[in-house]
Parts: C-alpha cells; sequence; structure tokens
C-alpha cells in the first residue's frame, strides 16, 4: 500500500469517527426529559432520538387521571381507536405524550398511536400532513403495566399555541378498565378497528365527553421556559364553561401570559396545564384501590412535581372539604393539609401560589357553619401564612351586597360554579407578576 492510500484510509476512519461522536451529542442531548416512577408519580424517561431544533420542554396540555371508566371493566376498548382532542395552550416544535394505565387491572398493550394537529373546532379529522405514529422506546407498540405510565418518544411536529391537537390510540386486544378524566369540557371520538392515522375523520362516529388514557402533552418550546401547574378542584377542571370553547380559567391565564410576552411585562414566559379533578378534597381519597379522586396530598407528586420544567405551582382547593366538614375545627386540618402541599413544593424550589376559596350560598350543603369555616380560611390564606403569594378570587367573584354568595353574572346558576365569565374574571385578577421567582424555604 503506498503512502497516500495510507493517509487516504486515515482520512476516511477520522471523519467516520467525527460523524459518529456529532450523533451521539446530538441524541443525548435531546433527551430531556422528566424522571422517576410512575408509583410515585413522576413521568418516566423518553428515549426518543432527539428533536433537532432548540427550545425547553414544558406543558402544554394535561389532565388528571381521576378513575376506572365505568362498562369498561371487562374488555376496556378493545379493537377501537380513541381519538382524544387536546388544547395546546403553547406551541412548540416537538410533541411527546403521557399515557396513563393507572386505574387498570392488568397490562394495557397500545398497538398503534399518533399526533396529529385538528383540522379544526369540534372535528374528528386531522390535517394529513402533519400525522405523526408515535413511538416509545423506539417501537411502535408499548405495554404498560397496571397502575403505571408511559411517556412516548419525542416526534418533530410545528404544534401551534391555542390549537387543537389529536392523540390517537388502539388497543387490539382486552384490557380491563379504561383510565379517564371524565368532565373534559371537550369532544373527543371513537372509532371501530385501527383508524389511528385516519386524516378524514369519517370512521369516528361515536362522540364521547371523556379524556381517555392520554394525561399530558409536552412540546419543545420557544415560548416558554417553564410549566405553570394550577392544582385544584372542579372550579379548575371548569366545571360549567362551554363545551369546546376552552373558557377554563386556566386557558385564559395561559392566553395571558402568551400576550404579556414581549410587551415590556415582568411576567414570566411559562405555560399552564390544568391538574383540576372535580369533586376533589386536600385530605380524603375516594373510594377504590387505587383511590379514584385521589386526594390532594395523594396526588400532589404525580399531577403537581411530576411536569416537565414545573416553575410554579397554584392551588385551588379546599371547597369539598369544607362542603363535607363534620366539626367546627376542621379547617385546621384543611389548612395544615394546604401547607403540607406547600412544603412539597419547597422541597423542589417551587414557588407556590394559593387563591382563596369563592362563595356558595344557596348550594346543597351550605351552612352558616361552613360559610364561617369558609371565611376562617381565607382569612389565614390572605394573611401569607400558608401560601407565598395569594390570588383572591373570593373577593373578585363574590356579590358585594351578600359577600356569602356569587355575584349573579359570575355564577353560572349552581351557585358553586362559575360561569365563562367568572372563570374569565378569575384569570383576570390573576397578578401575572405573582408566578415570577422561586418558592421560599420555609413558611
Amino acid at each position: 500500500m503506498t503512502k497516500r492510500h495510507r493517509y487516504a484510509l486515515l482520512s476516511a476512519f477520522v471523519a467516520l469517527v467525527v460523524a459518529l461522536s456529532v450523533t451521539v451529542l446530538i441524541r443525548s442531548a435531546a433527551g430531556e426529559g422528566t424522571s422517576g416512577s410512575s408509583a410515585t408519580g413522576r413521568r418516566p424517561h423518553g428515549s426518543s432520538a432527539a428533536p433537532a431544533s432548540a427550545g425547553t420542554w414544558v406543558g402544554s396540555w394535561a389532565a388528571s387521571p381521576v378513575g376506572a371508566e365505568p362498562g369498561t371493566e371487562a374488555t376496556g376498548l378493545a379493537g377501537r381507536s380513541v381519538r382524544n382532542v387536546v388544547h395546546a395552550n403553547t406551541g412548540g416544535t416537538s410533541a411527546r405524550v403521557t399515557l396513563s394505565n393507572l386505574y387498570g387491572q392488568a397490562p394495557l398493550t397500545i398497538t398503534h398511536a399518533s399526533v396529529a394537529l385538528s383540522a379544526g373546532r369540534g372535528t374528528a379529522a386531522a390535517r394529513a400532513e402533519t400525522m405523526r405514529r408515535l413511538t416509545f422506546d423506539g417501537a411502535y407498540a408499548v405495554t404498560i403495566p397496571a397502575g403505571e405510565q408511559v411517556l412516548s418518544d419525542a416526534v418533530r411536529i410545528a404544534v401551534p399555541h391555542d390549537s387543537d391537537v389529536l392523540v390517537t390510540t388502539y388497543a387490539a386486544d382486552p384490557s380491563g378498565p379504561v383510565t379517564y378524566h371524565p368532565h373534559a369540557r371537550q369532544i373527543s371520538y371513537v372509532a371501530e378497528g385501527d383508524r389511528t392515522e385516519e386524516s378524514t375523520g369519517v370512521p369516528y362516529a361515536e362522540q364521547t365527553t371523556f379524556w381517555r388514557y392520554v394525561t399530558a402533552l409536552d412540546v419543545l418550546s420557544n415560548e416558554a421556559h417553564g410549566t405553570i401547574v394550577v392544582f385544584g378542584d372542579s372550579i379548575t377542571d371548569g366545571i360549567s364553561s362551554t363545551t369546546g370553547e376552552n373558557h377554563r380559567w386556566t386557558d385564559v391565564l395561559a392566553s395571558r401570559l402568551r400576550s404579556a410576552d414581549g410587551h415590556g411585562s415582568l411576567a414570566p414566559r411559562y405555560s399552564v396545564v390544568n391538574e383540576g379533578i372535580s369533586g376533589n378534597r386536600v385530605l380524603t381519597d375516594g373510594l377504590g384501590r387505587p383511590a379514584e379522586n385521589p386526594s390532594g396530598l395523594s396526588r400532589f407528586g404525580r399531577d403537581a412535581l411530576g411536569h416537565a420544567n414545573v416553575k410554579v405551582v397554584v392551588i385551588d382547593l379546599g371547597i369539598n372539604d369544607i362542603l363535607h366538614a363534620q366539626a367546627p375545627g376542621d379547617q385546621a386540618k384543611i389548612l395544615d393539609g394546604l401547607r403540607a402541599l406547600v412544603r412539597q413544593a419547597h422541597a423542589r424550589g417551587l414557588k407556590v401560589v394559593g387563591a382563596t376559596l369563592t362563595p356558595f350560598e344557596r348550594r346543597r350543603g351550605w351552612t352558616p357553619a361552613r360559610e364561617v369555616m369558609r371565611r376562617q380560611i381565607n382569612t389565614e390564606i390572605r394573611s401569607g401564612r400558608v401560601f407565598d403569594a395569594v390570588v383572591d378570587f373570593d373577593s373578585a367573584l363574590k356579590d358585594p351586597a351578600a359577600p356569602q354568595r356569587l355575584a349573579t353574572a359570575y355564577d353560572s346558576g349552581d351557585h358553586l360554579h362559575p360561569s365563562d365569565l367568572g372563570y374569565r374574571k378569575m384569570a383576570e385578577v390573576f397578578n401575572l407578576r405573582l408566578l415570577a421567582g422561586a418558592g421560599q424555604a420555609e413558611l
């Protein structure tokens, strides 16, 4: 072999080593995710090849798993495609989703899953050019053990903020109870057979007001550098807001944060995810094992601390504890529970903004004694001895002439849940500057 040939071979070898090294560096830089055991509520690692674009992984949408869907105990949704419509409040260049089998009693095998942009509001149709097949550790199918969840690999898809995203799953085999979120305030769809990558929407003849299996959508974003988790009950869940219109107060808050960006505001560039569960309490779990509608104390690690790049937690919880209170001193237990949530967040260096509890006279279960309890809890919250900062929803929504009840314009009619106008008012009185800064070490 001549010296010239030896130099040529050496140059080719060096070029190959450099190329392999660059590939490894790119793949490892893009594998950002939150880790941990699903038993403790944290989201497992995704192990996808890294998206080429830069940005920060943040939560764009979320919904808490609430329980096992009635009627699915025997076979789950075997042989059917579930097309969940979720609303991305923050845009990005790549996406990943979390699927849950928390309330399953057997392994759940998702044989095919996809993500796409919706073709428009109120439709199961997708924009065909955005359809992406999801993978899990590089495989198209994934088996999720009972009681656990899984994070998909990242896929490149341009997700605009304030857009509807379709997350579709297909399970070929019976799986038992379906993990779901019942009060979606959003229409999703079901089709017979594997229609996971069907873009027309024609096979999706069945409508549902549930979200099934999917519990989070994360995006790789340049619009936000952190996530706000709003942790609450039905008022956060958006009960009584107009279905399909994204009029929950958390939706309006997300819109306000986007509008503030770039206009000289001191508000941070954060996304917002909604972890409200209707009927949720600070202290008490629902029935079952695992407990359906788990207490705030039980689910805080999973639903609040388990998100991508969470920076702030907003807590609006306690009304249902008051409605079920049996003794005059129960407000002390509720406040102790709220402080326990704050300590968990502070252990992670997170700031906690707390909300005063809104009035509910004329609602079944209201009594003068429970009204006294609500006011005592609000007094303690306003004192600064519970949360790092306070948003006063009580003052914003109450009737000035009768402060124990909601103002008529803000009452949905059930005397507990706000109207669309009431939800908007809640977001509008939220001082965005409260979201800046880290949590205190102790209260």
